[in-house]
């Protein structure tokens, strides 16, 4: 089962070092990536997402690269398309509640990547937590939501040094 995990930085900076970490420990085999974007949301609120190049190190086909932007879409942006297709993001939404990825999952998402923030969204196949977790720790961010157990999230956010 693949883990969404969202983190969330205060500056641009920390994002980014953390995005080319990650990069970085995907090379190393601490993770398998199936997506990886990073979001910068400005002082306006509007919102950017930036993935890895198009040669870039992430092996996502084209299904799993079109599934994981819907979903970034879904959770950093109001979908004007869903007024005009709205029965199909209902299906689509309906679809994402059975799998975790629940209204309160992307309000919390929305509501702590907000202006002047920045985050990462990692979609792993495989994670060795100990070791992503140190290497993240250095850019003090913060997990916001994960499909990880309560536990294993608990212990995540602790060694990323979010812990309050």
């Amino acid at each position: 089962m693949a883990e969404l995990i969202v983190i969330s930085y205060d500056s641009e900076t920390q994002a980014e070092g953390a995005y080319e970490q990650i990069q970085a420990l995907q090379n190393d085999l601490v993770v398998e990536l199936a997506g990886l974007a990073l979001v910068k949301v400005d002082q306006n609120g509007k919102t950017k997402v930036e993935y890895p190049g198009a040669a870039g190190n992430v092996g996502v086909g084209a299904v799993g690269g079109a599934l994981f932007g819907m979903l970034i879409g879904l959770l950093f942006f109001v979908p004007v398309a869903g007024l005009l297709f709205g029965g199909l993001f209902g299906a689509l939404f309906a679809g994402l509640d059975k799998t975790g990825i629940d209204a309160e999952f992307r309000d919390r998402v929305k509501s702590t990547v907000s202006a002047g923030k920045s985050a990462v969204v990692v979609y792993a196949t495989k994670i060795t937590e100990d070791k992503f977790a140190a290497a993240l720790a250095p850019y003090q961010g913060t997990v916001v939501q994960t499909s990880l157990s309560a536990e294993e999230e608990a212990e995540l956010i602790h060694d990323l040094g979010g812990a309050k």
